[in-house]
């Protein structure tokens, strides 16, 4: 059986403070910015049009990635009294260093240039694919804290179980 994600303190904790809604928020902000850029990254890889606004987009998924990466920060240390790496989402945490330093890459190859349109564009796709797995991490990891919340512990064990398989 595994460790729950909370201790009832905890969980207490993470009920009360303004950083779950702002997560609760943010999370979906990011992913429909991550949407919109995908979507222009592609274009631009298919007809070769809109590079510019496909340069640009990536640079502001950056931008709200560092927004929530700062906000999930406070909410982790008002939670579980550290910044980053707490045991529950302590794998989390490492896959979201990797996505932020791929995307911290982009952005440095945008703002000095030196690089084509397509190797820069190649890097962020390459960033999003670690904020996918970094974003079904979170979401099996949610999953696992609401069956949890609900007294079913096997099926959640069952959850973090599958996503350590998959890890």
């Amino acid at each position: 059986m595994t460790k729950p994600l909370y201790t009832p303190e905890q969980r207490v904790k993470r009920d009360a403070t303004v950083w779950t809604l702002v997560q609760g928020v943010l999370a979906p902000v990011q992913f429909l910015v991550f949407l919109v850029s995908l979507g222009l990254v592609l274009r631009f890889f298919w007809t070769g049009e809109g590079e510019q606004t496909a340069l640009i987009s990536v640079v502001v998924k950056t931008v709200v990635l560092y927004i929530i990466m700062i906000t999930g920060c406070i909410w982790e240390k008002v939670v579980y009294d550290v910044y980053l790496f707490a045991d529950a989402f302590y794998w989390e945490d490492m896959v979201s260093m990797v996505v932020m330093l791929l995307h911290t890459a982009y952005v440095a190859m945008w703002w000095h240039g030196g690089f084509t349109p397509t190797e820069q564009l190649a890097l962020a796709l390459a960033a999003y694919v670690t904020y996918v797995i970094n974003a079904a991490q979170y979401i099996l990891k949610l999953r696992r804290a609401r069956l949890q919340g609900a007294g079913k512990t096997k099926e959640a064990a069952m959850v973090s179980g599958e996503m350590e398989v998959a890890l």
